[in-house]
């Protein structure tokens, strides 16, 4: 069969897959006669398209896949889609206000509606883009985050929290951002260094006239909820000072100095003022010393009453310029420095966050990560890179308690229920109860809020299974009902996502599967970096940097793009990708498909489509024991690193042989040889063999060109795709 002079990817990949699709063979079987191998695709936002990142975790992924069918197993990639709560209202948010409208002009119901229909067009193309990129996904078992059954998975492991008494309702301080109106996890929070002031305030002792202590801050209008002044114990300079009461300025309520080792010495004057209310530091030195919680600023970043008559009803900043006045008046205000620091805002709009105590519901975690930790020390759980464990346990060991509730309508309603009556909280597995189980009373009010996503999508890879077609009533865990695909694929092998979520996503995927089924989620947690361009700039919208990856795979092909992405790039590290390391391994893919032309021209005889073919080669020349030789070690190298998740050294490997052994040296001394009678059979059954073997090999990284190639090789029992070929052995050893 004849291959066209050039390769043209655009001409073949769409078909390709169709032949994929159309084969069955991307469905996973439930088969006990085979060793399981799962992957969960961590779910992509349903508010856009795919990014260059993206490209990264499909084509780890599908190389661990592809190899991993080939080495015989049963292996199943289910694929999803995440609602994203927060993000995704706010990209829609973006959408009404190009059309001139906003979220406040629809009902809740209405808002919701449009934001599902919004996320439902941008699944469809996310699942074109994925099948672009060569995705081998198990389509049939595809799941999105608000599917009623993954929902129902949800409410089953809420209610059972709460029943364990894991959940509870309290006031505790929460990033609160004033723009969007909902409280933010610590990864929707950014932290800029920005230039700002340095207030150094005098308070004055109480039993010392003409005496006092100086604080130094950089939020002046807080002070007004101040409940102490706070020293760290080692501080030589205040020790005859802890214990004593000063007055608080402007205000004139009496506070404590107290000592607390979490005081930075080196910062202002080393005494500074806590207000337990605004700040998470001083929440939990407050909560520590049992200080009093003053609330002086509310959620529109305006004072409240509690901050006294003449400042409530300011906004921040008027309130901190009336403050710094009267504080000169005084002669309280000591000096004012230039300082830069850290300021938190909000990720999407950068409004700076306000830290408020806030009724929310929490999940304590405390015991949930001691399990977490557990399973880490003992190695039931590795990361790849090794070094990324410390960071974990660290991060684990020093967790606080989870705000799980947002004040969003996009996401998944929380369960509960008030009883008007009597008061009474009801949680339920998500049925709406018709009267308070407690007083009968029937005026029973929905809590408004919605979950954070990082609850829904902490239960994903137990959930997703779960909540398949193949329902299996078994209890296991908190579930009395789970799946057949629950039982075979779960734990799931390899979790592959990116470095900066391993504590928002992965840590709560460890500690909710543990809770819920009793097992790890998974074995190995893969963590891939940040993706640079060619400056090893971070490639973002505003710098103009961004390479779209379903424009590239236009231009050069999908093969060349995935490639590229692994190339040099090792575990953990950023990845640097440009066009220029794109078109190199354009490059690659037409000396693979030249080499093939070569190859069929030649007329070469059918071989038999076996996994070792070496026991039929008769070795003549230097070449053909070189080449030979060269492939044992390739097959024996590739495997290995594949199986140690060294994917760049295998695409190296991969690389070097097929374009330096097998083309510069052995297709160059076949030549020679096929002008012998002789040796003409033998060569050209090398050559082929040799092709098939690094076919086999090159698939899981290239697998729109190596399937193309190998539905033009002239083998006996051929399977119908390349994909489910077994992969190459070489068993006999040459000299």
């Amino acid at each position: 069969m004849k291959l066209s002079k050039r390769y043209q990817p655009k001409e073949v990949e769409e078909k390709i897959y169709k032949r994929w699709e159309d084969s069955g063979l991307l469905q996973a079987k439930v088969n006990k006669s085979k060793k399981p191998f799962c992957i969960i695709m961590p779910p992509v936002n349903a508010n856009g398209s795919l990014h260059v990142g993206h490209a990264v975790f499909i084509t780890l992924q599908d190389i661990m896949i592809r190899h991993q069918r080939m080495r015989g197993k049963e292996v199943l990639w289910l694929p999803g889609v995440d609602h994203a709560g927060f993000e995704t209202q706010v990209v829609f948010e973006k959408h009404l206000k190009k059309q001139g409208k906003t979220r406040f002009q629809y009902s809740a119901q209405q808002l919701y509606k449009m934001i599902w229909d919004f996320c439902q067009e941008n699944s469809k193309l996310v699942k074109h883009q994925f099948k672009t990129l060569g995705c081998s996904c198990d389509w049939s078992r595809e799941k999105f985050t608000l599917d009623k059954d993954i929902i129902d998975v949800v409410y089953q492991t809420f209610e059972r929290m709460y029943r364990d008494g894991l959940v509870y309702r309290g006031k505790r301080i929460i990033n609160w951002c004033p723009n969007h109106g909902t409280s933010l996890s610590d990864l929707e929070v950014k932290h800029k260094t920005v230039a700002g002031k340095l207030y150094y305030i005098r308070y004055p002792l109480v039993k010392e006239k003409d005496k006092y202590i100086v604080v130094a801050t950089t939020r002046p209008e807080t002070m007004l909820g101040d409940t102490a002044v706070a020293v760290n114990p080692k501080d030589k300079r205040y020790k005859a000072l802890i214990g004593q009461t000063v007055s608080l300025p402007l205000i004139g309520r009496t506070i404590t100095i107290i000592a607390d080792k979490r005081i930075d010495t080196a910062f202002g004057t080393g005494a500074v003022k806590i207000t337990p209310a605004h700040d998470p530091l001083d929440f939990e030195i407050g909560e520590d010393h049992q200080l009093e919680i003053i609330n002086v600023i509310n959620k529109q970043g305006v004072m409240t009453h509690q901050a006294g008559k003449i400042y409530a009803g300011l906004e921040e900043g008027a309130c901190r310029d009336k403050i710094l006045q009267e504080l000169k008046q005084l002669n309280l205000l000591e000096k004012t420095e230039d300082y830069r620091h850290s300021l938190g805002v909000c990720y999407k709009c950068e409004t700076p966050i306000e830290y408020l105590i806030s009724e929310q519901w929490f999940l304590r975690v405390k015991a949930l990560a001691e399990k977490a930790i557990t399973v880490a020390q003992r190695k039931k759980i590795e990361f790849i890179p090794a070094y990324f464990k410390k960071t974990y346990l660290h991060w684990m060991k020093n967790i606080k308690d989870w705000n799980i509730s947002r004040q969003i309508i996009w996401g998944i309603r929380m369960p509960i229920w008030y009883c008007k009556k009597c008061g009474a909280t009801i949680v339920t597995r998500g049925e709406e109860p018709q009267t308070c189980p407690y007083c009968k009373g029937t005026e029973l009010v929905r809590e408004k809020d919605t979950f954070d996503t990082w609850f829904s999508s902490g239960q994903w890879p137990f959930a997703s299974l779960i909540a398949q077609k193949n329902k299996r009533k078994s209890k296991h865990g908190i579930f009395e009902e789970t799946s057949q695909d629950f039982h075979y694929f779960y734990p799931t092998a390899v979790m592959e996502t990116g470095r900066d979520i391993l504590f928002f996503w992965v840590a709560r995927m460890i500690m909710l599967g543990l809770y819920a089924t009793g097992k790890i989620p998974f074995r190995h947690v893969y963590l891939h970096g940040l993706v640079l361009d060619k400056d090893k700039q971070k490639m973002s919208k505003s710098k103009g940097n961004v390479i779209d990856p379903l424009g590239v795979a236009e231009i050069y092909g999908s093969d060349a793009l995935r490639m590229a992405l692994v190339f040099g790039t090792s575990p953990g590290r950023d990845i640097v990708i440009s066009e220029e390391k794109i078109i190199a391994q354009k490059k690659f893919a037409n000396k693979i498909w030249n080499a093939t032309r070569f190859i069929l021209l030649n007329n070469p005889a059918t071989i038999e489509n076996k996994t070792d073919f070496s026991q039929a080669i008769k070795i003549i020349s230097p070449a053909d024991q070189r080449i030979l030789k060269g492939l044992q070690k390739t097959i024996d190298t590739v495997n290995k690193d594949l199986e140690q998740f060294k994917f760049h050294e295998a695409a190296q490997t991969i690389y070097h042989f097929f374009w330096h052994q097998f083309c510069d040296d052995y297709i160059e001394a076949s030549k020679k040889q096929m002008d012998d009678p002789k040796e003409k059979e033998n060569t050209q059954r090398i050559l082929l063999y040799s092709l098939l073997s690094s076919l086999k090999l090159i698939h899981p990284f290239m697998p729109f060109i190596s399937e193309e190639i190998y539905q033009h090789l002239p083998l006996k029992n051929k399977k119908k795709c390349l994909m489910v070929e077994s992969w190459p052995q070489f068993k006999k050893k040459i000299k």
